[in-house]
């Protein structure tokens, strides 16, 4: 009878690749990393008989890792390391996979191992401590990731996370993270690295390989405890850009840091069990059934440092820097169903009803609400929260304006208005075509999309739609306008919850080429439109002498591309560029305005896709590079 491997568990966790569908805005792009974390504080036996399982952790991990899929889908990796092993027994451990299901391939490739443990030596099975020695991905300390490739594409070589080994237990390191550095160059050059073809570019490589030479400059072959608090110091100070990452030591140490800035978010859990961290807090809450107030926030600059006996603490690292968490976690990649995050989409929604109000010229009786499936959801709540509020306060007006001049019938009609929503776009199956054509693949761009017949009145009906930003245009521009002229409205107007991405990111998200925001194309049409192209021939020439005086990361000169003209205009334009031709319906473009952003998410301030105020010197260096790649007619990213 064997008791000790629960079927259900390693079945419904490790065996069944889910085929999960996450929705994306209408112009995806790539998401952050997502990062999980767990150290287990008890033997093997404990879990056994608390939990029923000695599996509990690996079972953990797999849903940590699942909660937080929405955060790439490109891959995944797995590491973990044994404490207490004997000499020569391996006890650092690690498994990839750039499978389309890459969270279940990993997951299924250990149930593996398990059953052919139970299949061939089943009386190991009744013993915690020997399916420990037997079963590879057991182990005390265990770091799971789930990547989206910013470079390399899907290679596995590329999926996290990266290992360092050393015939001395200690110097073996082994890392992941969600992050992206700007100075990978420099950082190769003062470890003396030499990285292969398919690593020359990667940051988890070249951070792997400063934090290992720090790292193996403190150890003295084990005679005396790391000091993980002044290697991270050392090796930590080195890195620009937004980081939030892992790390596991042959020694049994670890250690979950934040970069100064809190660019990137980090939660972790404690309790007398475990030791848990995560990209995002309602993965762990959803995981191990927690709180709110027990899920804290990692601060900026700060390191969760777990020693090999289990004992931990938070370390100030670095000299916390003024705070630029990432707004765009809170507008579009985090999870929605923290209600921290759920709050904030919903006001950012509210604080466009103003504008959206004078948009239809108040005409709420004439105009359909709806949403681009699925992630403008929350904001579209909030958005009819708004929109509410008004058609509300007219209606009290209305009715203490009559007197007694009013019957039933009068006061019911007045009560019973309503906001018109109905879910008029619908999203399919992900689509793939065989078809090579740009027009014929165009024309399978427009069916990613359907639409709701038979709710818009042809001619008397505007259309309201909110999108959570609007990045490339593309989509909108070749499927949604044209699908939704079909309907037949006087009017579309598309809405952003997130303001006008004008700026490339360089901190953990895949927007590095200054071409593809359909704001620089609106911004470089108005220029020609006002015969002012001057301005970008003279940008230019500043970044090509900021490049020669090695001063790039001065200042943003990308800023005085759309200096001349005021939000409005840039709106007015890219819905000029949105227009595929051959639509009846007029079109506008609403965008959130920087100030509701900040009133919305309060805390999370970090807005250089919108205002280009970078938080570290290499985002000016990057948004100069970027504009210049642009100007020299270069695809290629900006770092």
């Amino acid at each position: 009878m064997l008791i000790a491997l629960p079927r259900f568990l390693v079945f419904s966790f490790f065996g069944v690749p889910l085929r999960l569908q996450f929705s994306a805005m209408s112009d995806a792009i790539k998401h952050e990393c997502g990062l999980a974390f767990i150290r287990l504080r008890k033997p093997f036996s404990y879990y056994q008989q608390k939990y029923g399982s000695v599996f509990y952790g690996l079972n953990k991990l797999y849903l940590l890792m699942e909660k937080q899929h929405n955060r790439g889908q490109d891959g995944a990796g797995l590491a973990t390391v044994k404490l207490n092993t004997e000499p020569g027994v391996p006890f650092m451990h690690r498994i990839r996979s750039a499978a389309p299901q890459a969270i279940g391939d990993i997951f299924a490739k250990v149930r593996d191992e398990i059953q052919e443990i139970e299949k061939y030596q089943p009386e190991i099975t009744k013993y915690p401590g020997l399916m420990k020695g037997h079963v590879r991905f057991l182990g005390e300390l265990m770091m799971g990731h789930i990547r989206y490739a910013t470079q390399g594409k899907n290679n596995v070589e590329l999926c996290h996370p990266f290992v360092r080994y050393n015939t001395i237990p200690a110097r073996n390191l082994t890392m992941a993270g969600n992050f992206n550095l700007i100075n990978t160059d420099e950082l190769f050059e003062f470890s003396k690295a030499e990285p292969g073809e398919v690593h020359k570019n990667s940051d988890l490589a070249a951070m792997l390989e400063v934090v290992h030479h720090f790292l193996a400059k403190e150890d003295n072959e084990g005679s005396k405890e790391l000091d993980i608090k002044k290697i991270l110091q050392q090796a930590f100070s080195m890195f620009d850009g937004g980081y939030h990452t892992c790390g596991l030591i042959g020694s049994g140490d670890a250690f979950v840091i934040r970069d100064a800035h809190g660019i990137r978010p980090s939660y972790y859990y404690i309790n007398e069990d475990v030791i848990v961290a995560a990209s995002e807090r309602a993965a762990i809450r959803t995981t191990f059934n927690v709180g709110e107030n027990e899920v804290l926030e990692l601060m900026p600059g700060s390191a969760l440092i777990v020693k090999n006996n289990g004992e931990y603490s938070i370390e100030q690292i670095l000299e916390p820097k003024e705070r630029k968490a990432c707004s765009f976690e809170r507008i579009y990649f985090s999870r929605g169903n923290d209600e921290k995050i759920y709050k904030e989409r919903t006001d950012l929604g509210r604080h466009l009803s103003g504008t959206v109000l004078k948009a239809i010229d108040n005409d709420l009786k004439n105009t359909i609400f709806s949403f681009i499936p699925n992630t403008a959801e929350v904001a579209f709540y909030g958005l009819l929260k708004g929109l509410e509020a008004y058609l509300n306060k007219i209606k009290v007006e209305r009715i203490l304006s009559w007197g007694n001049d009013f019957d039933e019938e009068k006061l019911s009609e007045m009560v019973n208005r309503r906001i018109r929503i109905d879910k008029i776009a619908t999203k399919d199956v992900k689509m793939r075509t065989f078809i090579t054509e740009d027009s014929s693949r165009n024309e399978m761009v427009q069916h990613v999309y359907d639409i709701t017949y038979g709710k818009v009145r042809p001619g008397i009906d505007s259309l309201v739609v909110i999108d959570d930003s609007i990045v490339r245009g593309t989509t909108l521009k070749e499927s949604i306008v044209k699908m939704l002229d079909r309907l037949g409205p006087k009017k579309i107007i598309i809405v952003s919850s997130a303001p006008q991405i004008r700026y490339p990111d360089c901190y953990g998200i895949d927007m590095s080429k200054m071409g593809d925001f359909v704001a620089f194309q609106a911004a470089i049409a108005l220029l020609k439109d006002h015969g002012k192209e001057h301005i970008l021939n003279e940008a230019y020439g500043l970044c090509k002498e900021l490049q020669r005086t090695n001063t790039l990361h001065a200042q943003n000169v990308v800023k005085n591309v759309y200096k001349p003209f005021t939000p409005e205009q840039i709106s007015a334009k890219i819905a000029e560029i949105l227009n595929p031709g051959g639509i009846k319906a007029e079109i506008e473009v609403i965008y959130q305005s920087i100030e509701s952003l900040h009133a919305a998410c309060p805390n999370n301030l970090g807005d250089w896709y919108f205002t280009g105020n970078y938080p570290t010197p290499g985002g000016n260096r990057v948004v100069n590079k970027a504009f210049m790649n642009y100007m020299e007619g270069k695809n290629e990213r900006g770092y």
